[in-house]
């Protein structure tokens, strides 16, 4: 598995000394070195090597890869200086102690976890930067007023069981113990994941944590979309985690010879669909309040090439900066496809899959990363998330702060997916200047 590893760590280290000069240049006021950039590629290299299939970055929730990048991040953190352990769920927990022993914690994390046939970046750019860090602060022997916790949540794509951000959720104490008995492609159930895992599975509610053991909640993400490389800014102050919205939708017509049967008189159910997907895009489009909306899959049937389609089904998932938007925008949408439905005499089935509140990022927090992005030389940009965060789930137990390092191209999701040295670097930065400058919220 790791044959190629040092191989990867050697490009790594020629490459990063071409790109001394930059960082050399960069952010005003720059008190740390290059290392905390290079750490971070490297790590991110090797952790990239694990993957259930050779050509294709793939870590699923409870599957021995993702046990192999545990027991790996596990390793860094006690390198760090933290004690470390697998909670109930899977998490990779590391804690550094404040001035005293059991103070309060400020929380950095994201997910160690993977969509299929991902890219490097997505999650575990917030876990590596957390964990360099603290190591950081451990090597100066710098210990806080409050401790910090580094924390690798398990699952937050939902790949493997279809439910997502089922690690920041046990920690939020919000976990539905009802997915336990959902089972994966090949029949397993999350119940029996857990336990081939090492866990027990009626243990889980062990991983919840209380409000008044955090202070906050930071994370540091890959930002999944083009706004900062636009912006030419390496960093970015988010503003909120947005909603979403998905519903499947299924329209019924009449199935006919493509030969026979006048289009005056057909009911296409897949005529009606593409009707249905371009009064989205249009609502979409027209919007002014950053409202976006995806159809992501449609399936027609009997699905022959001269066949009248009979039934169709697709999905919709709706997303924007606050709740009010969006389900004003999925009312608005619900109305049109009712209308499309009735006029073309398609029978239709419409039902809410998933619904994600808000999740704003709070003020004070906000005010800090702004002050750590500014002392690094950079101008403080905000900008809302349209991607779902670990974030989502941690907001009923603390407050949200994120902070989004920009990604080449806005290509996630994906081998593609890229973030350059000095990006990552810059992000470090940040990071820990929002760390050492840490004050609690007062009241």
């Amino acid at each position: 598995m790791f044959a190629g590893t040092e191989l990867v760590s050697i490009v790594v280290r020629t490459a990063v000394s071409a790109e001394d000069g930059k960082l050399a240049e960069m952010g005003a006021g720059t008190v740390h070195d290059a290392s905390l950039g290079n750490e971070i590629v490297r790590r991110i290299n090797e952790l990239g090597a694990i993957s259930e299939e050779p050509e294709k970055l793939t870590r699923i929730f409870l599957s021995k890869e993702l046990r192999q990048a545990a027991d790996l991040i596990m390793g860094w953190m006690r390198e760090a200086g933290m004690s470390a352990h697998l909670d109930a769920i899977g998490n990779v927990c590391g804690r550094y102690e404040g001035v005293r022993p059991g103070m309060p914690c400020l929380m950095l994390g994201s997910h160690y976890d993977t969509v299929r046939d991902a890219g490097k970046w997505d999650g575990p750019l917030g876990v590596i930067t957390a964990i360099s860090c603290v190591a950081d602060l451990n090597r100066r022997g710098k210990r806080l007023p409050f401790a910090i916790e580094v924390i690798g949540f398990a699952d937050e794509e939902g790949v493997r069981f279809a439910s997502t951000l089922l690690g920041s959720r046990a920690v939020a104490g919000t976990f539905d113990e009802s997915v336990l008995n959902t089972r994966d492609r090949d029949g397993v159930s999350m119940r029996e994941a857990l336990v081939q895992f090492g866990l027990d599975p009626d243990h889980v509610g062990a991983a919840a944590r209380a409000r008044r053991e955090l202070l906050a909640y930071l994370e540091l993400h890959i930002e999944q979309g083009p706004v900062l490389e636009a912006q030419n800014l390496p960093v970015g102050v988010v503003t909120a985690i947005a909603g979403a919205t998905r519903l499947a939708a299924r329209l019924t017509g009449m199935a006919g010879h493509a030969g026979t049967v006048p289009m005056a008189l057909r009911r296409d159910a897949l005529a009606g669909a593409a009707e249905c997907i371009n009064a989205i895009e249009q609502l979409c489009r027209t919007d002014e309040g950053g409202l976006v909306g995806t159809v992501g899959y449609i399936q027609a049937r009997p699905g022959a090439t001269n066949v009248i389609p009979g039934e169709v089904s697709f999905t919709i998932d709706m997303r924007a900066p606050t709740d009010m938007h969006r389900k004003r925008a999925v009312a608005d949408v619900v109305r049109q496809i009712e209308a499309i439905a009735k006029r073309r005499q398609l029978a239709l089935q419409l039902d809410v899959t998933h619904e994600n509140r808000t999740a704003p990022c709070a003020a004070w927090l906000k005010q800090r990363i702004a002050q750590g992005i500014e002392a690094e030389g950079f101008s403080a940009f905000e900008l809302p998330s349209g991607a779902g965060h670990d974030g989502m789930a941690m907001i009923d137990i603390a407050d949200v702060g994120m902070i989004f390092v920009r990604c080449r191209g806005g290509i996630s999701h994906h081998p593609d997916e890229h973030v350059e040295l000095t990006d990552a670097d810059a992000g470090a930065r940040v990071l820990l200047r929002v760390i050492e400058n840490f004050r609690p919220r007062k009241g």
